[in-house]
Order: C-alpha cells, then sequence, then structure tokens
C-alpha cells in the first residue's frame, strides 16, 4: 500500500510521527500529511541529522503549492482541456488540482521516489488519475501547461524558468521564496496568500506567494 510505504518511511526518520488525510482550507482536496498534533516536541540531534539528510517535503503541503490549488479551482480555464506537468509536483497538490479543473491529462514529475508515492497515494484519496515521471528531461516537449510550485526557493534555482518552456507551451509559477526575479517572458500576475500545512510557523513574508505566467516565444 502506497500510504503504508510512506508511513514506514516517515517512522524512519521521526519514530512517532503520524500521516494523515488533512484537509486543506479553501478546498475540497485532501492530502496525506504529517500530523503536528504530536509532533510538539523538539527533535533530537539524530532526528535533525535524518531529517536535514532527507526531508519528508512530501508530507507538507507548501504554501505555494496550495495558493496554486486554489487558484486552478477559482481560474480553471488554465487547465481545462489541457496536457499539464506538475514539476517538483511533492505531494502533487498542484496537479491534483489541475486534474480536478478538467485537465485532460496531468503529469507528476518529481525526482525524489517517495514524493511519487506521495502523489500516487493523495491522487488516489482525491478520486483524480495521474501520470508519474522521474524525469522532466525524458518527457516530450508536447504539454499545453507547466506548473511550477515552491521550485525556486534558491537562486540558483532561476535557470529552470527557460527549461520549463523546452517541454511546455506555457509555464505557470507560483513561490514565495524567490518573489522578485526578472525574465524576459515571464509576467506577474499578482501575490497570493496561503500557509504550508502542517504549520511551520513561518514569517509572514513566506505567506505571500507570487504568481508569473510565461508563453513560449515562436521561433
Amino acid at each position: 500500500m502506497p500510504v503504508q510505504a510512506l508511513q514506514d518511511a516517515l517512522s524512519a526518520l521521526i519514530g512517532e510521527a503520524r500521516l494523515w488525510a488533512a484537509p486543506l482550507p479553501d478546498t475540497d482536496l485532501r492530502l496525506w500529511l504529517l500530523d503536528e498534533r504530536n509532533m510538539d516536541r523538539a527533535f533530537s540531534p539524530d532526528e535533525t541529522r535524518r531529517i536535514l539528510e532527507e526531508p519528508p517535503y512530501w508530507s507538507f503541503c507548501w504554501a505555494s503549492g496550495l495558493a496554486l490549488a486554489r487558484y486552478l479551482a477559482a481560474e480553471p480555464h488554465w487547465v481545462r482541456g489541457k496536457r499539464v506537468l506538475d514539476f517538483g509536483a511533492g505531494s502533487g497538490i498542484a496537479g491534483i488540482a489541475a486534474a480536478r479543473a478538467g485537465a485532460s491529462e496531468v503529469v507528476a514529475c518529481d525526482l525524489d521516489p517517495l514524493a511519487l508515492q506521495a502523489c500516487r497515494a493523495n491522487a488516489r484519496l482525491n478520486d483524480v488519475s495521474l501520470g508519474y515521471s522521474d524525469d522532466f528531461f525524458a518527457e516530450a516537449d508536447r504539454f499545453d501547461l507547466i506548473l511550477v510550485a515552491d521550485v525556486l526557493y534558491d537562486r540558483a534555482n532561476l535557470p529552470l524558468l527557460d527549461q520549463f518552456l523546452s517541454r511546455g507551451r506555457q509555464a505557470l509559477v507560483a513561490d514565495s521564496r524567490v518573489r522578485d526575479f526578472d525574465h524576459p517572458l515571464y509576467r506577474p500576475l499578482g501575490v497570493l496568500h496561503a500557509l504550508t500545512l502542517p504549520d511551520l510557523a513561518e514569517p509572514h513574508e513566506f505567506r505571500r506567494v507570487s504568481l508569473y505566467h510565461a508563453t513560449r516565444q515562436p521561433l
């Protein structure tokens, strides 16, 4: 069972940590997330080391992913009838929201095998069908839209902005860490608001999610 495999991986990092099917605020979606109710304590040095070496980021719904999911629910024209790839999918929240909003095909793409297992479990939880990929650059240039949430957490990742348009005609990027990038193909659409779940008590600035859109230019 995918959920049990995820639980086993989480338990190996943090013994008493548990996953639960958490409802996401202001959506009709749920995700298997880390249950914060039994985690109100300091981590041991060994736990901290393991978490830093293999962070279970798939067990969180990051603010940008939640904001993008809400946006697609309110503006389904972005994905309706389109072929969509969710880059760096993590929990799969953006791809699941795209499938719910009427995308004709959604591929969840992530390098981490556990993240892809989380995407499978969360797709089942929300009664949607996804495809799965562990190599973005092995995908054909056939997508109408690339969704990107919480990937530009480091400015070293900014060159990816060009790569997104190598596999899709358009890209929709949501990010709360690097919000002020300047790229000739990407135009800002506005600022959304969301928080990471479970709540990491992050600074308020990380609850402000900038949304950008790009269209590949014809040759």
